[in-house]
């Protein structure tokens, strides 16, 4: 066996920047051999620079993952280099044209942020699930929100803790966590463990770069999340301070 078949092979969806290159970076850090996923080509390769700099046996992976062609190429590159996928982090994430309140918001917005947000992510699972398969120990970690979580969008004090109003982004991140549950049901039995994960209110460009925490920050959760042992979670909602509920 080569040693990249030895290596944990690892793929982050987005990982041109911000959490996502957060969390390449950190996996990165642990010795595996992590795919930047990302569509923009020049970034991608700008990203996998950085991250070979900093010792990190980094590679790119075209990859939109609103479109077919691109994830089954991803899927097609990542098997011709290593013949399997231990972690996919589903990262890559939009939050959608403005505004979002319910009574004004275009359904085209929702169906953009849909698409990424959700529909991605049961495209890029599904291409890569016959590599995760290949693995003894798989991990998917998606990228949520504890703006998605229907608990607290319905609490008394909701204002604190919900996010504003959105009705693209938020319910987005419900509808990811619904389908995180429905692959967990499947998968059980197997050795793929799937749970959701929140980074917090990080600063990136999905929100001007308002947020309070830093990328690293962020990425800290989907680290964990990836590196969990064989009797870990699975089918659960984590962010830093422990179990968020759905």
């Amino acid at each position: 066996m080569s040693e990249l078949n030895e290596r944990t092979i690892a793929l982050v969806t987005g990982a041109n920047k911000g959490i996502g290159y957060q969390i390449a970076a950190g996996l990165g850090a642990l010795g595996w051999s992590v795919g930047v996923g990302a569509r923009d080509a020049g970034r991608r390769e700008t990203a996998v620079e950085r991250l070979r700099a900093a010792g990190v046996d980094a590679f790119g992976v075209p990859l939109d993952v609103t479109d077919d062609a691109s994830a089954t190429a991803a899927a097609q590159l990542i098997e011709e280099r290593s013949g399997r996928l231990d972690v996919l982090v589903n990262n890559a994430a939009i939050v959608g044209a403005m505004p979002q309140e319910p009574t004004r918001v275009d359904p085209a917005t929702i169906r953009a942020v849909v698409e990424t947000n959700v529909i991605g992510v049961i495209r890029v699972t599904n291409a890569m699930l016959p590599l995760l398969r290949r693995s003894t120990a798989a991990r998917i970690v998606n990228m949520s929100s504890t703006v998605g979580s229907l608990t607290r969008q319905s609490a008394p004090d909701r204002e604190l803790n919900a996010g504003p109003v959105a009705a693209g982004y938020s319910p987005s991140k419900t509808f990811l966590n619904a389908v995180t549950l429905q692959y967990t049901r499947e998968l059980t039995g197997t050795d793929i463990l799937i749970n959701a994960a929140c980074p917090g209110y990080v600063a990136t460009d999905l929100n001007g770069f308002r947020g309070t925490r830093t990328p690293e920050q962020g990425a800290a959760i989907a680290i964990k999340l990836a590196t969990l042992p064989t009797d870990g979670p699975t089918g659960h909602f984590f962010d830093d301070a422990g179990e968020v509920p759905w």
